[in-house]
């Protein structure tokens, strides 16, 4: 498995991103601790988790099973780079939201607890927080970074102004900054194109795409007939309005002997700023089936059929302004 580092950082992370949202609910214990195991035997040492996971099986049981499986030894938490990330609600009182001092902090002690582990590698805001001045959250992660709780910080789902901001406020403060932002992207949603990537760039943030295959509809969805049996009905309705560009998509990754999936991740790593895409698989199979992709490299011709099928974004101000 290739590495690369982290965004301006020095901290070398594998391609490939395992993201861990489906354990401890849809996927279980002993088959999450396998994947976790068959991750580092593929050489992927970057895993990716938030407080907020575990939904209807409780906030919190995704970190639960990580913690767990670092528990049973084996140098597992040593090769990991472990990131989880804050601001989600934890429970129904008003200081366990958002990203003020209170909670990034109190946050970050919770997370340790259920992870089993003294340090978080990579602390991420899932979401800006508009109401927190940058000051006070640089404030709380200054803290956390000198108490050794966490080393590097990155953000997800922010814009790219507000990325500007966020390190132009740590600049002042002397304090590292975001190496990181954790943005939806893949062949069929591009917006970061327009401002999130070149900011990214511009700062020294790796970007981690996240959904990279839109929630399946660039797995092979229509080869594999799922269109009418196993997708949800929103899912099915996103099928609908791109059902010409996914059957134009699927023919060609026909054309090109190349799974569907692996033409999907394979063209996130080709692009610009790009670290690590995350792969969430529910099952064994799926993480296997993920792998493969960082094998495929796709040439100039194949990328600029992408393209045309799937018609990215210039930089701002380029896309609307001459």
């Amino acid at each position: 498995m290739e590495q690369t580092h982290l965004g301006r950082s020095g901290l070398s992370v594998s391609r490939l991103c395992l993201g861990t949202m489906n354990f401890g609910w849809t996927t279980g214990q002993e088959d999450s601790h396998a994947i976790m195991d068959r991750a580092h035997d593929a050489g992927v040492n970057f895993f990716d988790t938030a407080n907020v996971y575990g939904f209807n099986q409780g906030k919190g049981s995704t970190e639960e099973v990580i913690g767990s499986w670092f528990a049973s030894g084996g140098g597992r938490r040593e090769r990991t780079v472990l990131a989880t990330k804050v601001y989600g609600s934890m429970s129904d009182w008003p200081n366990d939201t958002f990203l003020s001092s209170r909670n990034v902090v109190r946050s970050c002690d919770a997370s340790l607890r259920r992870l089993q582990t003294d340090w978080i590698d990579l602390y991420q805001f899932h979401h800006v927080d508009l109401r927190t001045p940058w000051e006070e959250i640089w404030q709380a992660c200054e803290t956390l970074v000198a108490q050794g709780k966490v080393l590097y910080v990155g953000s997800s789902n922010h814009a790219g102004w507000q990325l500007a901001a966020a390190n132009e406020a740590a600049r002042t403060r002397h304090f590292l900054g975001l190496v990181s932002e954790q943005s939806i992207y893949n062949l069929l949603v591009r917006d970061i194109e327009l401002e999130v990537i070149p900011a990214a760039q511009h700062y020294g943030i790796g970007i981690i795409p996240w959904s990279p295959l839109q929630g399946g509809l660039l797995a092979g969805v229509l080869a594999k007939g799922e269109g009418d049996r196993r997708t949800a009905e929103h899912a099915q309705a996103r099928l609908a309005e791109h059902r010409t560009a996914i059957e134009a998509y699927e023919a060609a990754c026909r054309e090109w002997g190349l799974a569907p999936a692996d033409v999907g991740i394979a063209w996130l790593l080709s692009r610009p700023g790009v670290t690590a895409p995350i792969v969430g698989p529910r099952t064994m199979e799926q993480f296997e089936g993920s792998l493969g992709a960082v094998s495929v490299a796709l040439e100039q011709e194949q990328r600029d059929r992408l393209d045309e099928i799937f018609p990215g974004k210039q930089p701002a101000p380029m896309q609307y302004a001459w």
